[in-house]
């Protein structure tokens, strides 16, 4: 095995081990028994501090270095995702972790159609029709075509969509010619975060005392600090088809931590949807031959 091959082998497992890191992100949630504004605020401010000790420790640039003229698109969208971050975790108290994981990752096959749409980036047709095998799924997974739909909560699945029309709008903002640095919009995401919820923190209180802490320290240093240094670093060095495939780890881990510490089993008809939309996210992220082509071409 040559030396990019092994480079690449080891990003993938990078990749992966981050997504199985986030597939317990639910659980320290609902286990530290804070409310999502509160849990997203400790997410923002520990993550802050693991992200700036990594560069320190790893001698990087410093995170908060930004190309000019990106501020302003790099703190709205920072902003976003921190609203997203909060509605999703209202999402999860809602709905089983996994099944709300499950439905917010319909969200890079809405960034593709909102970039034809807004950007008037192409649209082939094979990426079309895995956008609606996405949907199907998407529909199949949460209940909505079976008996399951009775127990799944219509508003937990809305707050679901609005994350991911927060996502969407936010990878809109950064499809732009100057790229940010991955690493760098995380920081950033994490300082916005912890000022802004700053109020609310203090309005509502701190958790006393105790595993509450440690449960919300983790959302911070684990769930963001680690997991975004190991997927992030993976994903520099793999194809996007393949990032499309491994960045399915996390929800299908969140579906396994749900069942084994939750006892929440899905459907079958449900399971039968997360595959469909598995191969969807798969589908939409190869590139038709031509498109590939012409761009090794330019």
């Amino acid at each position: 095995m040559d030396q990019d091959a092994r480079n690449e082998r080891l990003a993938a497992w990078r990749m992966a081990l981050g997504g199985l890191i986030l597939g317990t992100l639910g659980v320290f949630l609902l286990e530290s028994g804070s409310d999502p504004a509160s849990a997203a605020w400790f997410r923002c401010a520990f993550g802050l501090l693991a992200l700036t000790l990594w560069a320190w420790a790893a001698r990087r640039a410093p995170l908060w270095r930004l190309p000019a003229g990106t501020l302003w698109r790099v703190v709205l969208a920072a902003a976003l995702v921190v609203l997203s971050w909060v509605v999703f975790f209202a999402a999860i108290q809602r709905l089983s972790v996994g099944l709300a994981t499950v439905v917010f990752h319909v969200q890079p096959l809405c960034l593709m159609l909102a970039g034809a749409w807004w950007l008037g980036e192409p649209l082939p047709r094979a990426r079309l029709a895995a956008a609606g095998l996405a949907l199907f799924g998407l529909s199949l997974a949460t209940g909505l075509l079976g008996a399951a739909g009775a127990v799944v909560s219509a508003v937990g699945v809305a707050l679901c969509l609005v994350a991911v029309v927060g996502q969407t709008v936010v990878g809109l903002l950064l499809r732009a010619r100057t790229p940010v640095p991955p690493l760098a919009l995380a920081w950033w995401q994490c300082a916005v975060g912890a000022l802004a919820l700053w109020p609310w923190v203090l309005s509502a209180g701190w958790p006393a005392w105790g595993p509450a802490w440690g449960w919300l320290a983790a959302l911070g240093v684990v769930h963001t600090g680690l997991a975004y240094v190991l997927i992030y670093g993976g994903m520099a060095r793999l194809a996007t088809s393949r990032t499309a495939l491994l960045q399915f780890v996390y929800p299908g881990a969140t579906l396994v931590c749900d069942a084994l510490v939750y006892d929440r089993w899905l459907a079958p008809a449900q399971m039968a949807g997360v595959a469909l939309m598995g191969l969807a996210l798969w589908w939409g992220a190869h590139e038709p031959p031509r498109s590939a082509a012409a761009r090794v071409a330019g």
